[in-house]
């Protein structure tokens, strides 16, 4: 039979070549592990800084949001009283011109009324002193003749009947 010399363990060159790795192990621990540890917390504390400062970005970009609402809803709130102020104030002086409308109607109806009474007065006036003077030509006229009671009756309803005509 023959050996295998190729494939043989070595029992020294593997137990040199575990401590090899032990030593290489240790040298890059000490002097390349706490570099990169360094390295790697000083990223860690970067991001996290950039974090909380796009915390502190979003929350004050939100209390604007939440300040700049809150004025838009007060904006709002204070436009509609101005404009129910101005409708109360629009009201408020139609109603005025319209009772001041009403006033001098009632002062040209008064004006009216007072010159129509003064007009029926005078009318009155004249109608008289025309019966005056039909009453004076019509004695004129019933002195010249002589006329009988029912003729004198007939004249006057006549003359009666035509001032009533007159009148209206």
């Amino acid at each position: 039979m023959q050996t295998l010399d190729i494939i043989s363990i070595n029992i020294w060159q593997t137990v040199i070549s575990l401590i090899n790795l032990l030593l290489i192990f240790l040298i890059l621990k000490k002097f390349f592990y706490k570099p990169v540890q360094k390295v790697l917390s000083e990223r860690r504390a970067l991001l996290d800084k950039q974090y909380s400062d796009a915390k502190k970005a979003q929350d004050e970009a939100m209390a604007s949001k939440a300040e700049w609402e809150e004025k838009m809803q007060s904006a709002d709130e204070e436009a509609e009283s101005i404009l129910k102020e101005a409708t109360v104030r629009a009201d408020r002086r139609s109603e005025k011109i319209v009772e001041e409308a009403k006033e001098k109607a009632d002062v040209i109806v008064r004006t009216a009324q007072a010159e129509a009474a003064l007009e029926r007065k005078k009318a009155r006036e004249g109608i008289k002193r025309e019966i005056v003077d039909v009453s004076s030509c019509l004695s004129e006229k019933i002195l010249e003749r002589e006329i009988k009671t029912s003729d004198h009756k007939r004249i006057i309803d006549s003359f009666i009947s035509e001032i009533g005509e007159g009148d209206e």
